[in-house]
């Protein structure tokens, strides 16, 4: 079987857990459920953006003003992604994000575009937005994938600045858990990690997902968000799919 009809078995297989954007069938009743989060351009059902949980309506806002714009469907999820990253009200996703088990904040991102360019950043701590510095590594690295201590001195090597990702409260969450000796299993619902899709007015398609994982994990711990093919995967000619869950 060659690679295209392989990719396109894959996509149209994601289902569980999921959120999807197709190119030429999309789903009334997925259209339906994310009505709130859906943004139709008249009649003409491109540009669209969508993305998941409740702080993904903001983020779509904020990728739609790229979109109605004519904006590369690149741009504004990378635009959209952004604006959860920075707002410490969400605890699973950038600043404010819960740390991990010794109160660390480590995030995990990645981005896609439509001709099947890709970037991911994975532990990476003090960048207050990966998303961006994965774009980046798609862009200026032969590589797919920094992790760590590299993704952190890639990411200062490009102009990010260091900060403090620890909020106040998400300190506060930390310390009651250490206290309370709270086990993993308490931890995995707090996964709401940010998965947006969208379409340009050209029609070509980006996703990208960006979260800080499952609160107080165990060092070193990354999750499925960040991995291409499981977290996130856009064929231009076919669809595209994000997977929100943060489990294990």
């Amino acid at each position: 079987m060659s690679a295209r009809p392989t990719r396109r078995f894959f996509v149209r297989s994601l289902a569980l857990g999921s959120l999807g954007l197709s190119l030429f069938t999309p789903e009334p009743g997925i259209m339906q459920r994310r009505k709130k989060q859906l943004f139709p351009s008249g009649k003409n059902r491109f540009p669209v953006v969508i993305s998941t949980w409740e702080h993904g309506i903001k983020a779509n806002d904020a990728a739609w003003m790229v979109l109605e714009k004519g904006g590369r469907a690149l741009d504004a999820v990378e635009h959209g992604v952004r604006v959860p990253e920075a707002d410490p009200a969400v605890t699973s996703v950038g600043y404010g994000g819960w740390p991990d088990a010794e109160g660390n904040v480590t995030l995990d991102a990645c981005i896609m575009d439509e001709n099947g360019n890709c970037g991911s950043v994975v532990y990476l701590q003090h960048i207050k937005h990966p998303v961006s510095v994965a774009r980046l590594v798609m862009e200026r690295t032969p590589h797919v994938m920094l992790a760590g201590q590299g993704a952190l001195q890639f990411a200062k090597d490009q102009g990010f600045t260091e900060e403090n990702l620890l909020t106040e409260e998400a300190k506060q969450a930390w310390e009651k858990w250490k206290a309370s000796k709270i086990g993993s299993e308490n931890s995995r619902e707090m996964h709401d990690t940010i998965g947006m899709l969208a379409i340009d007015k050209a029609g070509n398609m980006a996703g990208g997902c960006s979260t800080s994982g499952l609160a107080f994990k165990m060092p070193g711990r990354v999750g499925d968000s960040p991995i291409i093919g499981a977290g996130l995967f856009v064929d231009n000619e076919v669809g595209g799919a994000v997977s929100s869950p943060e489990i294990g």
